[in-house]
């Protein structure tokens, strides 16, 4: 969980400085991280890197809301585009990330994040 909320700080960071696409990335992996956070403590393995499947595989134990799983959704379409140039029709990926989007992966991040905290503190 330390290392998910220091990539929330990251995120928010990039925002400042402009780096919305690095944002969207760093907002995905905070999630994911939390998500993750979560298994290690219950003792499972989590794999992959879709936060929306970590979210669908813990609602089997916990119940997640649909807002926390459409948010999910939205940051994972961040986990490759953000990072390669050729995963757009042109351009590059810091032509193709605005400071709006940026600030709302965040706040999907944030949501999750403060889901799994409050999980953490009960399992």
């Amino acid at each position: 969980m330390d290392q998910a909320k220091g990539d929330l700080k990251h995120a928010s960071s990039d925002i400042e400085q402009g780096f919305y696409e690095w944002s969207c990335f760093s907002s995905q992996q905070a999630a994911e991280k939390a998500v993750k956070a979560v298994f290690q403590k219950m003792g499972a393995e989590a794999w992959g890197h879709s936060v929306s499947d970590l979210l669908q595989e813990l609602s089997k134990k916990h119940e997640v809301s649909k807002e926390l799983l459409n948010g999910a959704l939205e940051l994972d379409k961040a986990y490759i585009p953000t990072r390669y140039p050729n995963a757009h029709p042109s351009g590059s990926p810091r032509t193709r990330y605005i400071e709006d989007e940026a600030r709302r992966l965040l706040g999907h991040a944030e949501k999750i994040i403060q889901f799994c905290e409050n999980l953490l503190s009960r399992i």
